[in-house]
């Protein structure tokens, strides 16, 4: 028997992906759960394993070559191949045995003439519908409603979505919430053109060849997630950014007492760490920093969980891996799952689904430089913290000017969740955590 191993589903929106390498040949034989082909999608690299055991008779895939989810990469002669061919056998035994059954009773002339007629009826019947639906392709008023919620038709709608191209995976064909998601996402649109929610149709570039010599590359799968996801929050989230400074200094020395001998457990002590234990916090404080807004249905939703994103600056481009119920680690934890999850993103190890579920990110560019930025909300988070690089400022006490250690803090927020008083006392609360680190226990 030939089994068919395809591109399972590997996480929520991921659709496609590039073959970066091919790991055995026609004619090998294959267990199950061996690996066949390390696929790159737009988030991560992963190992697509065999289904089927047995020996490879036909590999149509090959290095470099973009695959979608579902599509053959391999298909296998398994175990079961002696089994099938038994059964052309048991079919001539059956038909034999029907050749033996008493044949029906011959019927009158008149009703085989009368059935006859009621059958060519039929067919002319159908022919002339056949015939008008050629000739008039029925226009998108008179099609019937797509199978979907009446919720789900109408937030296809207000994303300017034709929902009856959108391909649905419940039952029966039926159109979710998250098929409308995807199809956003692909960047697909009537006709195959890319009209996805948050981008704008491109006009055409000019030839610049005509100026000098030019070179084109095709836009990496990170490069091409980063452009939807951001065009797409761009174009959502109404942004305002909040700015403030913390006076880090304590936690500096803090750092510096407290790092070398964490240092030596294995360990890295950061700032990042630290933030992410501060905003933690301040998500269960504030929960509004914490939810997603629902203009589909003209509501709010508040998360109970705290999973935070931090964002990795690796050679493919941008990743965002996600701490999971970041509120219930300490910042020993939390400094050890930070560094796994970035060394992991930068050497393709990261998972997809280690991607997903983010409620609020931080975007940590301190090691790089830079006074201030303004980060852009991660879709549908309400909210993205930027940190820029500290300096030490003159700062204005008691009378007489000290050096202390500033950071810079940037707060973006989606003005349909959270309103400015808001965003400037969530900010100053985590300022003040900051500098003073007991006020997370008050």
């Amino acid at each position: 028997m030939i089994k068919e191993v395809r591109i399972p589903e590997i996480s929520e929106n991921v659709t496609s992906g590039k073959v970066v390498k091919v790991l055995v040949q026609e004619g090998d034989r294959v267990n199950i759960d061996e690996i066949l082909i390390e696929f790159e999608t737009e988030k991560a690299l992963v190992e697509i394993p065999s289904t089927a055991k047995g020996k490879i008779v036909e590999l149509p895939v090959k290095e470099g070559q973009e695959l979608r989810v579902g599509d053959v990469i391999a298909r296998v002669e398994t175990e079961e191949e002696g089994e099938e061919r038994e059964k052309p056998d048991r079919t001539e035994t059956k038909a034999d045995s029907r050749s033996k059954e008493p044949e029906a009773e011959p019927t009158s002339p008149d009703d085989s003439e009368s059935r006859l007629a009621s059958a060519q009826g039929r067919l002319d019947e159908q022919e002339a519908k056949s015939s008008e639906l050629e000739k008039e392709p029925p226009s998108k008023e008179d099609r019937p409603p797509a199978p979907a919620a009446p919720s789900v038709r109408r937030f296809a709608r207000e994303l300017g979505i034709d929902i009856h191209q959108v391909h649905g995976s419940g039952p029966g064909g039926r159109i979710t919430e998250s098929d409308v998601k995807a199809f956003v996402k692909e960047g697909r649109g009537a006709g195959g053109q890319t009209t996805a929610l948050g981008e704008i149709a491109e006009m055409a570039l000019p030839d610049f060849a005509r100026w000098g010599d030019i070179e084109t590359v095709e836009l990496p799968g990170v490069r091409r997630l980063t452009a939807r996801s951001t065009a797409l929050s761009w174009r959502l989230v109404p942004h305002v950014t909040q700015f403030d400074k913390s006076d880090i200094t304590a936690l500096e020395t803090f750092l510096g007492k407290n790092g070398p001998s964490l240092k030596k457990k294995g360990v890295k002590l950061t700032v990042t760490a630290v933030l992410a234990k501060v905003c933690a916090a301040s998500l269960l404080k504030f929960p509004r920093f914490n939810a997603s807004i629902d203009m589909a249905n003209n509501r709010m939703i508040f998360k109970k969980f705290v999973h935070i994103g931090i964002a990795v600056d690796t050679e493919r481009g941008l990743l965002v891996p996600v701490i999971r119920n970041a509120d219930k680690m300490s910042i020993r934890e939390l400094a050890t799952a930070i560094a796994d999850l970035a060394e992991r993103s930068r050497n393709k190890k990261i998972k997809p689904d280690e991607m997903e579920g983010g409620t609020f990110t931080i975007s940590n560019q301190g090691a790089i430089g830079g006074i201030q930025f303004t980060p852009i909300v991660m879709w549908p988070q309400a909210a993205i913290l930027g940190v820029s690089r500290s300096t030490v400022e003159p700062v204005y006490i008691d009378g007489q000017f000290h050096p202390r250690t500033m950071l810079p803090l940037a707060l973006s927020y989606d003005h349909r969740i959270i309103d400015g008083a808001d965003a400037a006392r969530f900010l100053k609360w985590i300022c003040e955590c900051l500098e003073q680190p007991f006020n997370l226990h008050l």
